[in-house]
């Protein structure tokens, strides 16, 4: 019976062969990912079927051999070295997901770059790459997740019916839940697994870092065929979803703010006017207004919400529950002084 799930066995497979000249017989492939005769010949057809350059040769004593290879119907890859700069540098926005599969073979990837270019045409790229740093406020680290999150993809990827063992923020302890798992979502840092939850039967959203084991079955599920994430985030700001009908939300910016908030997309349905006197009205189209409210109040007093008025009594309460917890602070800093 093989450890891994099917896609993460077709992965391993391709990087046997790919990793070995000679190639490889049936019989190795199956001793090494733990699986029969039968399972391997049938993830090599599907490999094939595919278009993977990857066939059969009988070499000494009619023995067959698989091996990977590029052929005339396998078109060559070649990139300019401002491509390969791009490809490079670009490593650093995969680093959330260092330890899985995907990782390592990107880090495969840069490795034959640097032995193809040479130790001064490296050099040269790891100092152009050092122009853009990547900060690492709000940032997860994944290392740790990378069996998670390959379970994930494949039950993702192949439909199945999964179990996570799960600790939300305001639970005690973790609890496991018999979720679909739909997709995955990178947000601000983190990932969220986007499912339907049997338990709450409803599609429910999970932050990665607190789900600590994956369990695939073996039973599939049946995707609803008009589902889509992006649709389904369409009326958010980020990560939060309401079924609500989305309303109209109006922002005013004071002029020192005006501009970096013009630099940049914050939503599909936002529409921007400049005032007369330098303030810049947003508009938007939103259902689910919790970020919207973390949002406003991190420009502080630069932005105020005019629409809707339940959104702005919502960021006028939690300014005078603000205000109370620092005059507390500021009562017992005086005291302690005085002391």
């Amino acid at each position: 019976m093989s450890k891994l799930q099917p896609l993460q066995r077709q992965w391993m497979v391709l990087r046997t062969l790919c990793a070995r000249r000679y190639g490889a017989t049936v019989r190795e492939l199956a001793n090494e990912h733990q699986c029969s005769l039968k399972t391997i010949r049938r993830d090599l057809e599907l490999l094939q079927g595919l278009g993977f350059p990857i066939s059969d040769e009988e070499r000494e004593h009619g023995c067959k051999y698989w091996v990977a290879k590029s052929d005339s119907t396998t078109p060559t890859l070649k990139f300019d070295f401002s491509e390969i700069l791009g490809l490079y540098v670009s490593r650093m926005l995969l680093e959330p997901l260092a330890g899985t599969v995907l990782w390592e073979a990107t880090q495969s990837a840069f490795r034959k770059i640097k032995a193809t270019l040479g130790e001064p045409a490296v050099a040269y790229l790891h100092q152009l790459s050092g122009l853009i740093h990547r900060t690492s406020f709000r940032e997860s680290d994944y290392s740790r997740q990378a069996e998670v999150i390959d379970h994930l993809m494949v039950a993702i990827e192949e439909c199945r019916i999964s179990f996570i063992t799960y600790q939300s923020a305001r639970s005690t302890e973790p609890l496991t839940y018999d979720v679909y798992p739909y997709g995955l979502v990178y947000h601000r840092g983190s990932i969220y697994l986007i499912a339907h939850s049997q338990q709450h039967n409803m599609i429910r959203t999970f932050k990665l870092e607190r789900i600590s084991e994956v369990t695939i079955e073996v039973l599939k599920f049946q995707r609803p065929h008009d589902f889509d994430l992006q649709h389904y985030f369409q009326n958010s700001l980020g990560i939060y979803h309401s079924a609500e009908e989305p309303q109209r939300v109006v922002i005013r910016f004071t002029p020192e703010v005006a501009r970096y908030v013009e630099e940049h997309h914050w939503h599909a349905s936002q529409q921007l006017h400049r005032e007369k006197d330098g303030y810049l009205r947003v508009e938007l189209e939103i259902a689910a207004l919790e970020e919207v409210k973390s949002w406003v109040l991190s420009f502080g007093a630069q932005a105020v919400v005019e629409e809707p008025l339940e959104l702005r009594e919502t960021i006028q309460s939690e300014i005078t529950q603000l205000n109370a917890v620092y005059e507390q602070v500021a009562t017992r800093v005086t005291r302690e002084d005085e002391s």
